[in-house]
């Protein structure tokens, strides 16, 4: 069992930027694969970005690369997403997900879920 907790969401102006946290407990992080996804109003929730600690591989939504990275402390037990060059698409509320399994693209892959950290971006 792993407990997500994620944090550093907030309001930002468009251009701006936001570093969320995800803080995890239970099993080996670096056995986990994590990913972060968003939900806006009346959307579904999308794939943002993922990483596996081990082969070190790492994984953006077409709508982010360039501007969104993933990065996991393991020592910490902590992923983050820094998010540059934010624009008033990006609002939702994001949530990061755990999986022991392949690296994915699709929430249903994914096992352990935080509650949720609202990123609004103005215009």
């Amino acid at each position: 069992q792993v407990q997500l907790v994620e944090s550093g969401g907030g309001l930002v102006q468009a251009g701006g930027s936001l570093r969320l946290s995800c803080a995890a407990s239970g099993r080996t992080f670096s056995d986990y694969a994590m990913g972060w996804f968003r939900q806006a109003p009346g959307k579904k929730r999308e794939f943002v970005a993922a990483n596996r600690w081990s082969g070190g591989r790492t994984d953006y939504a077409d709508s982010v690369k360039g501007r969104f990275t993933i990065s996991r402390d393991n020592a910490k037990n902590t992923v983050y997403l820094q998010m540059n060059s934010l624009k008033p698409e990006d609002t939702a509320v994001y949530y990061c997900a755990a999986t022991l399994g392949r690296l994915g693209q699709e929430p249903n892959k994914y096992d352990y879920w935080g509650q949720g950290t609202q990123v609004t971006v103005s215009s």
